[in-house]
């Protein structure tokens, strides 16, 4: 049986914090109205790259994710490991690319594509 997932694309606010800040998996539209539940307020991300691993919970809370204006899943922790697997930053104009499988409820597994 295939595997269901979906491609996010990294996305930062433009400030390239080395702490981490202000990064983020930017959803396309498509994939939230079909992966994602209005009724939920957080979803984890369990995320893997090689042998670094890492999680993160990220609010969907927000007006902001459902409407066209940001669908981005923000954490600190996304940006740690962007950081701690040489994700980021990246050249301008050229994020990383990730698969997304949805791992159980509000559950999703994030690998590099």
């Amino acid at each position: 049986m295939k595997r269901e997932f979906f491609i996010a694309t990294a996305w930062n606010d433009g400030r390239w914090s080395p702490t981490g800040g202000g990064y983020g998996l930017k959803i396309p539209i498509e994939d939230r109205d079909k992966f994602f539940k209005k009724g939920w307020r957080t979803v984890i991300l369990h995320l893997e790259a090689g042998d670094v691993h890492g999680g993160a919970e990220a609010n969907v809370a927000k007006s902001s994710f459902w409407d066209d204006r940001c669908r981005e899943l923000i954490k600190q922790e996304i940006g740690e490991w962007f950081i701690r697997c040489g994700f980021a930053p990246w050249p301008n104009g050229e994020p990383p690319r990730f698969r997304m499988f949805p791992a159980g409820e509000r559950k999703f597994k994030v690998e590099p594509a």
